[in-house]
């Protein structure tokens, strides 16, 4: 992951932020100087690189602008990956939250970096260019997942993390609202969506730890195929496995899937190796648990893509953001809705 010169309008008090740390992480930051850069390859929350001398750090912090009610929560980043490296090695180490407006003018947490690549929507020229190779990632992501969902939440003390019963009812309540408080036009697809969602919900199997928002570009993988460390925590939760599967399958695109243009050769590339039905079967071996139900999960997964791409797009069209890369976002949304609308027919 390399980094850039901070964007004019994601700049802020190099100073503050500086003495912030040094007051609070001493053993950690020390007396050295520090330097700030961007993460530039993110469309949500913000992610700057702390150079303490020889020592890389990641500091994150949400998007500009107003947010989502329950989104960008960076306290809950925090309090996942303050303990959950204990347990889940691909969790990388968080050491300090600061809740404070005053210091950048939003809340942020510092944490350890991870060394490797993320894919976007170019397939890294570091990263082997075959499918035997895509098919080994392929299936170390799906058994990264299923890894997850087997960590024992309670044992790090996380059970205080969500409310498991009735998860996905209230998940439905929530992304239908964040529909219409950020839709500039109607989609039929997602009106009938949302009005199907509430009365489909399966029972749930099990209570687990989700990431909420598992897919290829939230993960740092290595030249072997590994990986390496699951980033973008800041929507974890307790409850229903399948939905953390549905939104992995949503970022599965294939050829003819509404997403795929936009994943680029990348972001797409798994799909060619590993179809969506193999990253089921995959899951399945390695959870136990009960895939029948799938339909509904994926089409969810795709109205909550659909949702956030919308949400990403109407910051730039209410000139919240002028990152010209979400100027073409707004075509996307009534395509994956659609999708989804097939998804949710079986």
């Amino acid at each position: 992951m390399d980094t850039a010169p901070i964007r004019g309008e994601e700049r802020f008090d190099e100073a503050r932020v500086a003495a912030y740390l040094r007051e609070h992480l001493p053993d950690v930051v020390g007396d050295a100087p520090l330097a700030f850069s961007q993460f530039p390859g993110g469309r949500a929350n913000l992610t700057y690189c702390v150079r303490v001398g020889e020592l890389e750090l990641v500091l994150r912090r949400p998007p500009l602008g107003p947010v989502a009610p329950g989104s960008h929560d960076m306290a809950r980043e925090y309090a996942v990956l303050s303990v959950l490296h204990r347990a889940y090695s691909k969790a990388p180490q968080a050491f300090l939250l600061c809740t404070d407006p005053e210091i950048m003018g939003a809340p942020f947490f510092l944490m350890e970096r991870r060394r490797g690549m993320v894919v976007r929507e170019r397939w890294p020229a570091a990263l082997p260019d075959d499918d035997g190779f895509r098919l080994r990632l392929a299936g170390n992501v799906v058994d990264a997942l299923a890894e997850l969902h087997r960590v024992d939440y309670g044992a790090l003390g996380l059970e205080g993390l969500g409310r498991p019963e009735g998860f996905a009812a209230r998940q439905v309540t929530g992304w239908v609202d964040r529909w219409n408080r950020s839709k500039h036009e109607e989609v039929p697809a997602m009106e009938e969506l949302g009005a199907w969602f509430p009365g489909a919900v399966p029972p749930p199997q099990a209570a687990v730890l989700l990431h909420n928002d598992f897919k290829l570009d939230n993960l740092i993988v290595s030249p072997d195929g590994e990986v390496v460390a699951v980033l973008d925590w800041d929507m974890a939760t307790l409850g229903d496995p399948l939905i953390d599967l549905g939104a992995t399958l949503a970022y599965w695109a294939e050829p003819g899937d509404g997403l795929y243009a936009l994943l680029g050769s990348g972001g797409a590339a798994l799909s060619g190796a590993l179809p969506r039905s193999g990253v089921v079967a995959r899951y399945a071996a390695a959870t136990g648990f009960d895939v029948s139900d799938l339909a509904f999960y994926h089409a969810f997964g795709l109205y909550r893509v659909a949702v956030i791409v919308q949400q990403i797009y109407i910051r730039y069209r209410r000139g919240q953001t002028s990152d010209e890369r979400f100027a073409v976002l707004g075509a996307m949304v009534p395509l994956l809705a659609e999708d989804a609308r097939r998804a949710a027919a079986g």
